[in-house]
């Protein structure tokens, strides 16, 4: 963290105006924006992320989702960071967390935390899928709006825009419109019921804390099927049969999940495959081909 960020968190108007700032400490493990542990004269530890102007409209949204999910998540199990402050200081925009200590390894409460947290949600759920705003997957675009059924919100709002972006898509040798019809067709037979989601949920976005219980963070929510976010904890590992025996305790798994996973996972992949390309285009390539057989 710079000089002058430093000083402007805790001047006049800044979000610790008066407070003093003992130490400050890189974090690793993003890789969008820088993360900072911030102790206190006090002995208050706080967790910053910080960035460019550019990054504030992204804090605004992780702001948003994380106050929704904190709406529906039982604290006994499932800790969602409440943000503390958000500012737009001259040398950059800066986002104010609780310091979580993710010594933990029991992810039992991780899994009934989020089975909870879904559950909770279903209950006072829209009745539609998407999201009020435009927002953020990663550092990709995730569309806002809504969709009255399940197939066509995540066709029209996740997989299309992210296909469309991609600059090898005429060259996939799939016909991808008629394959889009058949996944929408195929998830509308499912009807989920809207769910508050994370979003984003591989394994550096979740911990075990030291006190026993779950915490999830840096979300990209929406309102959707329950199973994206299970879906995703299989992508890139990071979650154990602990995690999804305590969730299936809560939620039961639903007739056909498994092969939704592919389906789910593709958008992520997609995503992927924009923000870094390589490896990941010929995963997206492959997976179109399975489900264009499989559908």
């Amino acid at each position: 963290m710079n000089s002058e960020l430093r000083l402007e968190l805790t001047a006049e108007g800044g979000p610790l105006a008066g407070a003093d700032i003992a130490d400050v400490s890189p974090v690793g493990g993003g890789c969008i924006h820088q993360a900072w542990k911030l102790r206190l004269s006090n002995g208050q530890v706080l967790f910053a992320k910080s960035g460019g102007l550019s990054a504030l409209p992204l804090f605004e949204v992780e702001v948003e989702a994380l106050e929704a999910l904190r709406a529906h998540a039982d604290n006994t199990f499932l800790v969602v960071p409440q943000p503390l402050a958000l500012a737009a200081l001259p040398h950059g925009a800066v986002l104010l967390l609780p310091w979580l200590d993710c010594r933990g390894s029991d992810q039992a409460a991780l899994g009934r935390g989020l089975a909870l947290l879904h559950q909770s949600s279903m209950a006072s759920s829209p009745a539609r899928f998407g999201w009020h705003r435009d927002g953020f997957i990663g550092a990709g675009p995730q569309p806002g709006g809504w969709r009255g059924d399940w197939g066509s919100a995540f066709v029209e709002l996740r997989l299309r825009p992210q296909l469309e972006a991609l600059d090898w898509l005429n060259q996939a040798s799939i016909d991808l419109d008629p394959l889009l019809y058949r996944l929408a067709e195929h998830l509308n037979e499912h009807q989920p019921r809207p769910a508050l989601v994370h979003g984003d949920l591989w394994g550096g976005n979740a911990a075990s804390l030291a006190d026993g219980r779950g915490s999830i963070f840096d979300p990209a929510s929406w309102w959707a099927d329950r199973e994206v976010d299970l879906a995703m904890t299989q992508l890139f590992g990071g979650f154990g049969e602990e995690f999804r025996s305590a969730y299936r305790k809560v939620l039961p798994e639903v007739p056909g999940a498994d092969g939704r996973v592919e389906i789910y996972n593709l958008y992520h992949l997609l995503n992927h495959a924009n923000l870094f390309g390589g490896g990941y285009i010929n995963q997206c390539r492959a997976s179109l081909r399975d489900l264009a057989r499989r559908l």
